[in-house]
């Protein structure tokens, strides 16, 4: 197992370097003489001049590879700098060495205040093992006698973000409608403010984001912030319509216009007219539906099938989609007229996992909503959530999203048999990732026609993924599993085909 050790360097170490008396070695040198460390991950906020010179002299100490991280903080006392830093840090160097490691953090170089987030770190999102060390006392394994349950995100303490204040700017500082949107990422924060601004407003939206990622109550926020609120609320999934239904079910259709059709049937847009019609996966629209429904959208009405005269509507579209449409466009799979008809304005809704502070918010209102839902069930005891299982769920990767972590804890709260769901309960409940299905990739008619770079596509993503869940988000090792040469590939591959 590869030992690796993280530390900040301090003035005490840079003394000793230059042979200041009372100092003994410093703290770094202590540890590296006396323990065995194969890689040493030095970051650091003082002058390159100076960094390099300690790292000559440490060398002298140590057969270990060292490697320096330069970082800027605006104070070295600013917990959210550090902790950014220190984070930032540890995840560049993690996708470049291979799963099977063990981490050392340092806890005496540096402020109380880098101490502390080591501690945080150390206990939360990157487990390691945390060292101190002393003139007198040599270098010993710290004792941390509790857990934390926390993504540490010092909300208080952050540099302000101008963007997210450009944009709540006039906004009342309460949004009911949008409170079930659980987060308090800056990347949400963001999303929610301009779905606020564009609420009141008619215009077409379309929310992209892979499965999972709510865009169903986005797109059900939205409708209530807006002067719509009162009236109907339609969600169509498009990619559930069998093709030879789609004008069926949206426009609607006239008693005997077909065979089956025994009575008048109206459509969805005239069942949300005067409201919002969510056409959920749009991109799942075949071209002949596609071109019909930027008819209806061009003119703003729709005729039934089996009738001839067009009936007028006044419906607010969001359309929503696990599809890049651009890519789809490029390949042929979707209209440019009706894109652009539908992306006025445009939410992208990011993976679960580039929402940094979000999961264990998620997980403790979800928590909530199982022991409310649950309370009357036979047998249920009112759950709470261990710190180490919390902890547990903090360090997955969620592929399936919000969707996923909420099966998962549903699962883990009825695994569960006392009050306290532990380590074990969650990892009973998180599913591995299944084998390849066909999902349909293969045996299709080729007289119906295919397009083959979307199979392709699907399934790259598809290895991708689960490559990236299997090595727990590490690049080298998802590499490995997929016969690739190095990481950096890997890393090119996942921007071709938007894995994330």
């Amino acid at each position: 197992m590869k030992s690796i050790l993280y530390s900040w360097i301090g003035f005490t170490d840079l003394k000793a370097s230059r042979g200041e008396k009372n100092v003994g070695l410093g703290p770094i040198a202590q540890a590296v003489s006396e323990r065995s460390f194969q890689e040493v991950i030095l970051i650091y906020d003082i002058p390159d001049s100076d960094c390099k010179e300690y790292v000559q002299w440490l060398k002298t100490f140590t057969p270990a590879q060292i490697q320096t991280k330069n970082v800027s903080l605006s104070s070295p006392t600013h917990f959210g700098d550090i902790y950014e830093a220190a984070v930032g840090v540890i995840k560049e160097t993690q996708e470049s060495i291979d799963n099977d490691v063990e981490l050392t953090y340092h806890l005496s170089p540096g402020t109380p205040a880098m101490a502390a987030v080591w501690m945080i770190i150390a206990k939360t999102r990157y487990p390691a093992t945390l060292i101190e060390s002393s003139i007198k006392e040599g270098v010993k394994v710290a004792s941390v006698p509790f857990d934390i349950s926390a993504e540490f995100i010092p909300d208080l303490l952050r540099k302000p973000d101008e963007k997210l204040e450009k944009l709540t700017a006039g906004l009342l500082p309460e949004a009911p409608e949008f409170e079930n949107i659980i987060h308090r990422s800056n990347i949400m924060k963001r999303i929610v403010a301009k779905a606020r601004l564009i609420a009141p407003r008619s215009v077409p939206v379309l929310i992209e984001g892979d499965s999972g990622t709510g865009k169903e109550l986005l797109a059900r926020a939205i409708h209530n912030a807006g002067i719509r609120k009162e009236k109907p609320f339609v969600a169509v999934n498009c990619g559930a319509i069998p093709s030879e239904l789609i004008e069926s079910e949206l426009f609607g259709h006239e008693k005997g216009a077909f065979t089956g059709a025994e009575k008048q049937r109206i459509g969805y847009f005239e069942a949300a007219n005067e409201g919002t019609l969510f056409l959920d996966e749009i991109g799942e629209l075949p071209l002949q539906a596609q071109v019909k429904l930027l008819r209806a959208l061009q003119e703003k009405e729709v005729t039934r099938l089996g009738a001839s005269k067009p009936i007028p509507f006044d419906v607010r579209v969001i359309a929503a989609t696990n599809k890049d449409l651009i890519n789809e466009i490029a390949q042929g799979g979707f209209r440019p007229d009706l894109f652009y008809r539908l992306a006025v304005a445009v939410l992208k809704l990011p993976p679960l996992i580039d929402r940094p502070g979000d999961v264990g918010l998620l997980v403790d209102r979800i928590l909530d909503q199982i022991n409310d839902e649950s309370v009357n069930e036979p047998g249920y005891k009112y759950k709470k959530i261990s710190s180490a299982a919390k902890n547990l769920m903090l360090q997955h990767t969620w592929p399936g999203n919000v969707r996923e972590l909420q099966n998962t804890l549903r699962r883990a709260a009825i695994w569960s048999s006392g009050t306290i769901i532990d380590p074990e309960d969650i990892r009973d409940a998180i599913l591995p990732m299944s084998p390849l299905v066909d999902d349909g990739l293969l045996g299709k008619p080729l007289a119906d026609g295919i397009n083959l770079l979307d199979l392709m596509e699907k399934l790259a993503q598809h290895y991708l993924k689960r490559a990236l869940a299997e090595a727990k988000g590490n690049k080298t090792r998802a590499a490995e599993l997929l016969g690739l040469s190095n990481y950096q590939t890997l890393t090119n591959w996942l921007k071709k085909y938007r894995v994330n």
